[in-house]
């Protein structure tokens, strides 16, 4: 976690830099959309290096997917700490059960 965590901090700093001196700064600039696309892209990516790749492409095509994901959810303001909160609320229950207990699915 401790990984996720320096990331999580380095990208909200890069956040208000120079979209011409950091890829986070350009891709916030682009916007939310822009930024949801390229998680999609790396979760595509991800799921192709699963089925197809080496171990090694699924590692790197996972640490893109990671650090895509964390520019995303540092653009919505949701920290990384509450998605752990919410995994930890989802500990010791089933997957089934808890997907039957949201109201929205």
């Amino acid at each position: 976690m401790d990984t996720l965590s320096r990331l999580e901090t380095t990208i909200a700093e890069r956040r208000s830099a120079s979209p011409d001196a950091s890829y986070v700064a350009k891709l916030n600039a682009k916007g939310l959309p822009k930024i949801a696309e390229k998680v999609g892209e790396e979760a595509t990516e991800t799921i192709i290096a699963a089925l197809t790749g080496s171990d090694a492409e699924l590692t790197g095509e996972a640490a893109d997917l990671l650090f895509h994901l964390l520019v995303l959810l540092g653009a919505k303001g949701v920290s990384l700490s509450d998605v752990m909160a919410e995994l930890d609320r989802r500990e010791g229950v089933s997957g089934i059960e808890e997907k039957a207990a949201r109201t929205s699915d």
